[in-house]
């Protein structure tokens, strides 16, 4: 029984842990605009009723270039409600999510993802 829960445990912690990189798995909303050792920009578009897999962003900084309201899933069953402005910037840590777009506008926005890595 002790060994059922350590390994339950150990699937569930792996799979946040595995979780991937959003251009792989929703390569249909994310675009690669930039990327070197410092950042990774990404151009995310998505149209109401848009549900993303699992994914994983490192700390990241999110610019709305349009007005949207969003549904964040993490791991652990939390949801988050977010609604932007065009204009709103929003910085957050790492984090594995689902995203929806549950408004009745597109999503657009700028993710600039985070990397550590020798300056220029």
């Amino acid at each position: 029984m002790l060994r059922t829960i350590a390994l339950m445990s150990l699937v569930a912690t792996g799979s946040a842990a595995m979780a991937q990189d959003p251009v792989v798995t929703d390569g249909n909303f994310y675009t690669v605009l930039l990327e070197n050792a410092q950042v990774r920009v990404l151009e995310h578009r998505d149209a109401p009723g848009d549900k993303t897999h699992p994914h994983h962003h490192p700390a990241f900084v999110l610019y709305a270039l349009a007005p949207f309201s969003r549904k964040i899933t993490l791991p652990d069953g939390t949801v988050i409600l977010r609604t932007f402005k065009a204009g709103d910037v929003l910085y957050s840590p790492a984090q594995t999510h689902v995203g929806e777009n549950i408004g009745t506008t597109p999503t657009h926005v700028i993710l600039v993802e985070m990397k550590t890595g020798p300056a220029p």
